[in-house]
């Protein structure tokens, strides 16, 4: 007979993962104890010392707990092992050193020769609680959790390279001056998967036995197998990840962690779609109409995701019915929350491509709670725009690369709260300016690859200034120079 090795019980798990909740609490009491040691007033010295062995007693104890407690959260086999055995054995000596101490200012109190070894072994216990914390850092969160936000001029100060600045709605879009020659994994799909997926992925921690800090690991994957198919995105179990509802339970990044954007998602597919080699560069892999679009930002450095600061988010609405949104769910659509613990909802179609108006009509259960919309690629007609219309406090639009017309931004005039409306793509043209120029909340619009003309960029901004008109190339693919967006501040 051969036994497997089942691994550790659930039971074990369980506790440990109450590690992080309970080793702040040695940590609060051994900062407590050091304050009241030095500070308090010596005229008080007897009450000070039973005070500061009170404390240091229950520091060891709760220390010895967590020390279990992290124990059973090793059990995983997601630690690196050579930090962890030294987080291990710290946190144990710690807890030995604190029932020490405990001793020491409760027994040794009136003993002046033996007191004063209490003063050196206090502060050897805080050197060693500082040393432990951050092995535990390194753990939880990658060894350059300290440095990750260093700022400017300090990381060019101590020789470190300057970051990427962080575009609207947190995305890291770094401007790549000759964007056609960019190795694509190094300069796009690696700074993506160093913001959203190393923290839980890396030397010292590896979640689902999983590294993604080096192109090996990454593709050798983790527990389950390889998590890249190199040619076949949606059978490779990273994209298929990143594209699940956020309320199921195997999504990533997970709950609590920053999200990938749609744009750092579809460059991730563009690349294992080709071949997810680590080497070619950007001119060497096709690119669609979206891949350009998207290489257009980081030729420019800019991100076409806007920071809402709507009065939509001050409203107080209902929430959706499950059943409705369990409904959209099944045609595929993505239906997730807009705004933490709010009803506000984003919904988006980028796995349901093939949607037309008569899918699409099923919106209307949960309009009252939709403030973006995002059916890129789909093949949404005019017909369904009144419907749109009818989206009471929708604030994000995107129809990139559908079959809108003039007709059909017609029918949007009327939308109280739209900040962003995406026509990439579509064959709106300068019919549409008078349309475009009543949507009075409209804070900025896409128009690359559309039937606008500069003329008819120009006379919108001049109806319209303030507005944030996004006129793409000027010129042919690939990249010969700059993009040209046609902007101008409200003065």
């Amino acid at each position: 007979m051969i036994l497997l090795d089942a691994g550790p019980s659930d039971w074990v798990l369980f506790f440990g993962h109450f590690h992080p909740v309970l080793v702040h609490l040695p940590v609060g009491m051994l900062v407590l104890a050091f304050l009241m040691y030095f500070f308090s007033k010596e005229q008080h010295e007897g009450l000070r010392q039973k005070s500061v062995a009170t404390i240091f007693l229950w520091a060891s104890l709760s220390a010895f707990i967590s020390c279990a407690m992290g124990w059973a959260l090793s059990q995983t086999g997601e630690y690196d092992e050579d930090t962890l055995f030294f987080h291990q054995w710290l946190g144990i000596s710690t807890g030995v050193i604190s029932a020490a101490l405990a001793y020491m200012a409760k027994f040794w109190s009136d003993e002046k020769t033996m007191m004063k070894l209490f003063k050196p072994v206090l502060w050897v216990s805080l050197v060693l609680i500082t040393i432990t914390g951050h092995l535990g850092g390194n753990l939880t969160h990658g060894s350059d959790y300290l440095t990750a936000y260093l700022p400017q001029p300090i990381r060019g100060w101590v020789g470190m390279e300057a970051r990427a600045e962080a575009a609207e709605g947190g995305a890291i879009i770094p401007k790549i001056d000759n964007i056609q020659q960019a190795i694509v994994y190094q300069q796009l799909v690696q700074p993506v998967l160093k913001q959203k997926c190393w923290s839980c992925h890396n030397a010292e921690k590896q979640k689902g036995k999983l590294r993604m800090d080096t192109p090996e690991f990454l593709m050798a994957g983790g527990e389950d197998g390889a998590i890249i198919k190199a040619g076949m995105p949606l059978e490779s179990e990273m994209i298929k990840r990143l594209l699940m509802d956020a309320s199921e339970e195997h999504h990533m990044p997970p709950k609590g962690k920053t999200p990938m954007t749609e744009d750092e998602i579809a460059v991730l597919q563009w690349w294992v779609q080709h071949g997810a080699d680590f080497k070619k560069k950007v001119v060497a892999l096709p690119a669609d109409a979206k891949i350009k679009t998207i290489l257009a930002k980081y030729a420019s450095g800019t991100s076409s995701t806007e920071p809402y600061w709507s009065p939509v988010f001050k409203m107080s609405i209902s929430e959706a019915d499950e059943d409705d949104i369990a409904s959209l769910r099944k045609l595929g659509l993505l239906v997730n929350p807009a705004a933490k613990d709010q009803a506000f909802l984003e919904v988006n179609a980028v796995n349901a491509h093939g949607l037309a108006d008569k899918e699409l009509s099923e919106l209307s259960s949960v309009q009252e709670q939709i403030v973006q919309l995002k059916l890129g690629q789909t093949k949404v007609t005019d017909s369904f725009m009144p419907q749109i219309a009818d989206m009471p406090i929708l604030i994000q639009l995107d129809l990139d690369h559908t079959n809108i017309s003039d007709k059909g931004v017609v029918a949007l005039e009327n939308l109280k709260y739209l900040e962003s409306l995406n026509l990439y793509g579509t064959q709106v043209s300068d019919a549409a300016i008078l349309s475009l120029a009543k949507i009075k909340s409209l804070k900025r619009v896409f128009l690359w690859q559309s039937k606008f003309t500069e003329a008819g960029v120009a006379k919108l901004k001049k109806m319209r200034p303030g507005l944030t008109v996004d006129f793409g190339f000027k010129g042919k693919w690939p990249l010969e120079i700059d993009t040209v967006r046609v902007e101008e501040t409200a003065k």
